[in-house]
């Protein structure tokens, strides 16, 4: 499939969301975050069942139509199909790549995770359309034992990658260092607590999208 990945991956965390009024939250945020500009949005519940996931998505997907906008599902390639999403991340411990890709088939998008201060064995030989990297700074909203890369990490993982690959750089990235993040080898930033942590989320990505363009 052809896809213009964007400067900047929103990353919705379930964690972010109140649990009161959820679904008019997600679809009033959702709509906001289409009129900022948003083309490409990853939704990441690790911790809810399946049918919170589905009624977020659901809530999400009504408010954000259109062939321009892209919503991702973390984890569930399963559940795509049913959330209308428009691809799937996975990464250890789910599904592989190339079964992600069986079950979505060509047209869906399909991400998983590249490496950190290397690229995995053998990695950019799966079916994917990005790959992430990092942990590039420390992050606060997904778990991880692994050291951060820095950006001489993804300068290095760009080497390694090539020209062409689309990496996702992820964790801890600020609107101070995404522009360093891009200058050293990043096609795209993925941005959680920044972006979504804010008092208007969508005054946050509008006000990023002026820093990176």
């Amino acid at each position: 499939m052809s896809f213009l990945f964007p400067k900047i991956y929103p990353i919705l965390d379930a964690s972010t969301i109140p649990a009161e009024g959820r679904a008019v939250y997600l679809q009033r945020l959702g709509a906001s975050l289409a009129d900022a500009g948003v083309t490409l949005l990853e939704y990441r519940n690790k911790t809810g069942s399946d049918a919170e996931l589905l009624e977020d998505a659901e809530a999400l997907r009504s408010a954000m139509r259109g062939e321009n906008i892209k919503l991702i599902l973390d984890d569930r390639a399963d559940l795509v199909d049913q959330t209308g999403f428009d691809g799937v991340h996975v990464d250890a411990g789910d599904v592989t790549p190339a079964e992600a890709r069986r079950l979505l088939g060509p047209e869906r998008i399909v991400g998983t995770f590249g490496g950190s201060d290397k690229l995995l064995p053998g990695i950019l030989e799966e079916p994917v359309n990005y790959f992430a990297i990092g942990p590039v700074y420390p992050t606060t909203t997904k778990q991880t034992r692994t050291t951060p890369i820095g950006l001489e990490g993804v300068s290095r993982l760009r080497r390694e990658a090539g020209p062409d690959r689309v990496l996702t750089a992820a964790a801890g990235i600020t609107l101070d260092t995404a522009p360093l993040v891009l200058a050293a080898g990043a096609t795209t930033v993925a941005v959680s607590a920044a972006i979504f942590r804010a008092d208007d989320p969508a005054a946050e990505f509008r006000r990023w999208m002026v820093v990176l363009g």
